[in-house]
């Protein structure tokens, strides 16, 4: 009989322990229908904000005449066929274009460029149109990328952190993905973006159980992005809960001995 009331005993404890432990088990984008298509821009782009750093390289089937666009960073010369050739001890564009406060850069022959806002695209497309007005050189080819693209994860997740982009295209569910994952404690409903928008602070609210994710503007996160993943309790609520836990393990330990006693 005695052995049997102490057995219920934790039994009893063993079922509460495990009612106040957390289990991840999250379904992402749950309302997703198998064989249904969902639409997504394929040619998505990040536009360019104050302090990114910019690789450009101009080239033209005449390299002579691309040399003097590409003297930030190195000193060139022209090989015997016809090649651009760079010093051994330096590189093109190694810390590329800082673009200023004023969303500026200035460029070898062209000089201030006004690029924060644009996408690569757009502002490639600028630096040909004004080579070819200039009457510098014809069909020249223009190279653009970021040095510095980079976005910040806070919250809950398996690894807060700033981490850097290889170029500049990264959705909200990768960058999740790179920081751990969501941890056992996160609200999946109430995953934030902060972006800068013209001066200002925005905020993007998501849902990860809905397809409609997508469709968000933040869900291709831009340079300097702030994801948050909002916790189900702060850290004060699990010291909380860890006090209530021991609390009840000893008032457990105390009632078994008690009726073994009783018993006795």
């Amino acid at each position: 009989m005695m052995y049997k009331q102490i057995f219920w005993a934790i039994v009893i404890a063993v079922s509460f322990l495990a009612s106040c432990t957390s289990s991840k088990n999250i379904v992402y984008l749950q309302d997703m229908q198998t064989g249904e298509k969902y639409p997504y821009d394929d040619r998505k782009e990040a536009t360019i904000r104050r302090d990114d750093r910019l690789s450009i390289t101009v080239s033209n089937k005449n390299p002579e005449l691309a040399i003097p666009f590409n003297i930030y960073g190195g000193m060139f010369r022209v090989g015997s066929e016809g090649d651009i050739q760079t010093d051994a001890s330096t590189k093109v564009n190694e810390k590329g274009y800082r673009v200023d406060i004023d969303g500026d850069i200035e460029f070898p022959i062209l000089g201030i460029i006004h690029v924060e806002g644009l996408t690569v695209s757009e502002l490639r497309d600028l630096i040909k149109e004004k080579i070819e007005k200039g009457n510098y050189m014809k069909d020249p080819i223009v190279s653009i990328e970021f040095l510095n693209f980079k976005y910040t994860v806070l919250g809950a997740v398996g690894r807060n952190g700033t981490f850097n982009v290889e170029g500049d295209r990264i959705t909200l569910l990768e960058a999740i993905a790179n920081a751990g994952d969501i941890a056992v404690n996160a609200r999946i409903d109430r995953v934030a973006v902060i972006r800068e928008v013209n001066g200002e602070r925005e905020m993007f609210m998501h849902d990860l159980r809905s397809k409609e994710i997508f469709d968000s503007p933040a869900f291709y996160l831009q340079q300097n992005d702030i994801v948050y993943v909002e916790s189900k309790y702060r850290k004060a609520d699990i010291e909380d809960r860890g006090w209530k836990i021991t609390t009840f393990l000893l008032s457990v330990v105390s009632a078994i001995s008690s009726v073994m006693w009783a018993i006795k």
